[in-house]
């Protein structure tokens, strides 16, 4: 078995914390280590252990494996933790965490986010079992820096396996990682025999829902500054509706037209008013669960000079993985105190056997609960079509409008005619008595306007 390499088009992707620092941040003010007494050769007396420990600081000119400080990335403030890779393979001890839970502490006192430059094999050999539950402590400063509503941005570099990518890793709201890196709960040397390398890559972790993107080194630096902008910008506004695009701004004379307008291949998609109400954005993908979902587009943005989270239907059935990534987005914008602003445009939410397995029903629930239970304002915009319950989940109570382009509907008249047991020719007859146009719902109070 071959481990991925080491490089990326001339960049050592196993740089040393100092370098990946460097890389990133235009000021860097490292933080002073705790002062705290340790048994020799640590807790487990590992002959041989402090040794090992002087070698590697001799090494790498680092005390520990991981360095933390104060920095400034694009002009935000925010503390960050690197790891050290050269130092005993980035392994977390009792005295990374100890530096880990003063970085998490120093961010909380002072409103800063948490960048996490992860490159570790795991917990340390030589500490046994207090190693291993230094991740429990990582856990729990990750979630206190949670509830206090600061973001946490990981960059996986290479490897990130074992604890640090299941808590600093994983556990971060928004997941970068340098190409073709190692990244897996499983080391290269514990894995099954036969395991495919390729499954452990910053790539496969994207394709799986469990990052967002995949990041050229060159392109580290302004990646962080956006998505540290984006972040660190709350509002409790509610985010305006977009403005319907297209040519035509007059309402259809039919329900059958309506559904024609809103089915039509030349109406504006999600994209397009993605583009026109946004001046820079940054996307999120993946649920987290081993899914994603190409059809609903989620991220923040920058609008009229303040942050919007959105969650965008592309016009496809809907995945599970696509409204649980939604479902993850509200609820991290939430927590950042950032309005959202969902576009609604799906024929429904998908119905085949592999969605069923995959969990539809429990993942629109999902979405469903997240905007019920949302703790900033939920804006939304029917864009096309906006298909039963699958279209429903993403859509704010009280705060939906729709586009002359769009139409809303218990289900599409088609199968609405075949429930009601009527010939196929009168699926336009009952699109008309279902009320699906945008002055339908208007009147209905199902909208709020029509943009």
């Amino acid at each position: 078995m071959t481990e991925p390499p080491a490089r990326y088009d001339g960049y050592d992707t196993r740089c040393s914390a100092r370098e990946i620092i460097a890389l990133v941040t235009d000021e860097f003010t490292q933080l002073p280590a705790p002062e705290k007494e340790y048994e020799p050769d640590g807790p487990l007396a590992w002959q041989g252990y402090d040794a090992s420990r002087a070698r590697a600081a001799e090494r790498t000119g680092e005390e520990e494996s991981v360095v933390c400080g104060r920095v400034t990335i694009g002009g935000t403030q925010a503390v960050v933790v690197a790891f050290e890779f050269g130092f005993l393979g980035g392994s977390l001890g009792e005295r990374t965490g100890d530096l880990l839970q003063a970085a998490y502490t120093e961010a909380r006192e002072h409103r800063l986010p948490v960048v996490s430059l992860v490159a570790t094999g795991g917990s340390r050999m030589q500490e046994g079992m207090r190693a291993l539950a230094q991740l429990q402590r990582v856990a729990r400063q990750s979630a206190l820096t949670r509830e206090a509503g600061l973001p946490q941005v990981a960059v996986l570099r290479d490897p990130t396996t074992g604890g640090g990518w299941a808590t600093l890793g994983a556990g971060a709201d928004v997941v970068l990682a340098l190409p073709g890196v190692q990244v897996g709960f499983a080391g290269s040397r514990v894995r099954p025999p036969g395991a495919d390398p390729a499954a452990y890559t910053a790539e496969a972790q994207v394709a799986a829902g469990a990052a967002d993107a995949v990041v050229r080194p060159e392109d580290l630096r302004g990646a962080l500054t956006l998505w540290l902008e984006l972040l660190t910008g709350p509002s409790r506004h509610p985010a305006p509706p977009p403005a319907a695009l297209g040519p035509s701004t007059d309402l259809p004379a039919t329900g059958w037209a309506a559904v024609l307008r809103a089915r039509s291949p030349e109406r504006p998609r999600a994209e397009a008013y993605l583009d026109a109400y946004f001046t820079r954005r940054a996307a999120i993908a993946g649920d987290r669960c081993g899914g994603t979902d190409p059809g609903v587009l989620c991220g923040f943005g920058e609008h009229e000079g303040r942050t919007v989270a959105y969650a965008a239907q592309c016009g496809t059935a809907t995945r599970p993985a696509g409204y649980r990534t939604a479902a993850r987005l509200i609820r991290l914008a939430g927590r950042l105190g950032i309005p959202v602003l969902t576009l609604v445009d799906t024929p429904g939410a998908a119905n085949d056997a592999e969605a069923e397995r995959q969990g539809a029903g429990g993942s629109i629930a999902d979405v469903f609960d997240a905007v019920a239970t949302a703790r900033t304002p939920v804006t939304t915009l029917v864009i096309g079509e906006g298909g039963s319950g699958g279209a429903l989940a993403l859509a704010a109570p009280g705060s939906t409008w729709a586009t002359p382009d769009s139409y809303f509907s218990v289900i599409a008249p088609e199968l609405a005619a075949a429930i009601l047991k009527r010939p196929e020719d009168q699926a336009r007859v009952t699109a008309d008595e279902l009320r699906v146009r945008p002055q339908d719902l208007a009147a209905l109070g199902v909208v709020r306007g029509i943009t």
